[in-house]
């Protein structure tokens, strides 16, 4: 059946679909319309799910969290403040080994105060443990939020699947919604190994602490078991998406290559506006351009050998991002940097920090980065031209593409 739904509704679907048994989510712009839609179904009686309207993003996360900890399948959602505010049960939930899935519609977090688009929320979060996907359309939405519950499970680790706020969550398209019995077939009842009644703090493991009791186990012991099993996602992530696709027809590969073969020049791109570099991509190919686009779908855990593989022989590797780590630079840029280790001339560009990434602004940089010389900075500001700034600044330590 396909829908024309909002991505907000295809992660409702999501969810829906991957049969949690537990729902609680806090409604906050641009993020409102998830929980909005669960209530329904459940009221419909199409979600068989116990759905809890709670006072805070805080209260949210720590209801899942002590459900997921019972062995029961979970699912929540947030945005911007909302996250922040679940900061303190991310690292919870990470290193206790639950494998909560949570929708987060990435918007700006304050100050100042904006409800539209940013991925610094989520980005910001990248050290608490949890693996992170970063989506295009609103199949991809829907369709990664069943695969996440599929690969939280078998790793025992909280997924966050990361959605462009209004330039994605409030935009309408086609969307297949799959058969309630292919995705049961895909996706079977959470069967935690042990499922025991009465309370406690964590009452089953799927991946034991190293020295038995968590608490006063090595700590540095567990850290590492915990980054041991983060890395091992990637390779159950390439399975559980290759199961995907033998079943509904589409796979999400952790790192996409568009017209790259030849490529001298490579953008790299995450999220809704990975769309219009694909039309940027074709015009300049029309006009002689050898330039092409990756799509990076997995941030967490960082897929470093694709990376330096895909990126390997470039002359020339753009990354666009809507984030910024104030004082550095943007955040993908920098984990691209670490990974590839070769020799490349690397342009980092940030925009659409509030903003829509447009067509003319995709193009604007990857014209900039094939005819010049990387800039001693950093950090390149894409579609600032028009705003106020600081002449001093301009000249003496900051890049701005006019």
């Amino acid at each position: 059946m396909i829908k024309v739904i909002t991505a907000n509704e295809a992660a409702a679907y999501g969810a829906m679909l991957s049969r949690p048994e537990v729902v609680c989510a806090y409604p906050i712009t641009p993020q409102s319309r998830i929980p909005e839609q669960i209530s329904e179904f459940c009221a419909q009686g199409l979600m068989k799910a116990k759905f809890v309207n709670v006072e805070s993003e805080t209260a949210a996360l720590g209801y899942v969290l002590g459900a997921s900890a019972a062995g029961a399948r979970v699912f929540t959602a947030t945005s911007s403040q909302g996250l922040a505010l679940m900061h303190e049960q991310l690292h919870w939930a990470a290193g206790a080994g639950l494998p909560i899935v949570m929708v987060n519609v990435n918007r700006t977090v304050g100050a100042p105060m904006s409800v539209t688009c940013e991925q610094n929320d989520s980005l910001s979060q990248r050290d608490t443990g949890w693996l992170q996907f970063y989506c295009e359309t609103n199949q991809e939405v829907l369709d990664t939020v069943i695969q996440a519950y599929k690969v939280s499970e078998l790793v025992s680790l909280p997924s966050m699947v990361c959605v462009d706020g209004i330039y994605l969550s409030y935009v309408s398209e086609n969307t297949e919604i799959p058969e309630q019995e292919q995705v049961d077939y895909y996706l079977p009842r959470y069967e935690p190994p042990i499922r025991l009644p009465g309370c406690g703090w964590k009452i089953y493991y799927l991946h034991p602490p190293p020295r038995g009791d968590y608490m006063v186990g090595d700590l540095m012991l567990y850290r590492y078991e915990m980054h041991k099993i983060e890395n091992k996602a990637f390779d159950v992530f390439l399975k559980a998406n290759e199961e995907f696709e033998a079943l509904f027809g589409r796979k999400y590969s952790p790192v996409e290559e568009y017209k790259c073969g030849d490529a001298d020049v490579v953008i790299v791109m995450s999220g809704s506006a990975v769309g219009t570099c694909r039309t940027v991509i074709d015009k300049l190919r029309n006009e002689g351009h050898r330039v092409g686009l990756i799509k990076l779908k997995m941030f967490r855990p960082f897929p470093r050998d694709l990376i330096r593989k895909v990126l390997a022989g470039r002359q020339k590797i753009a990354v666009i991002e809507r984030d910024i780590s104030s004082g550095q630079c943007g955040i993908i840029y920098q984990e691209i940097k670490w990974a590839y280790r070769m020799n490349a001339a690397m342009y980092g560009f940030v925009a659409g920090l509030g903003d829509d990434i447009t067509a003319p602004l995709i193009e604007k940089a990857i014209m900039y980065t094939l005819k010049e010389e990387p800039p001693e900075q950093e950090v390149i500001w894409l579609g600032l031209a028009e705003k106020r700034v600081s002449d001093e600044y301009d000249r003496s330590s900051i890049q701005i593409l006019r």
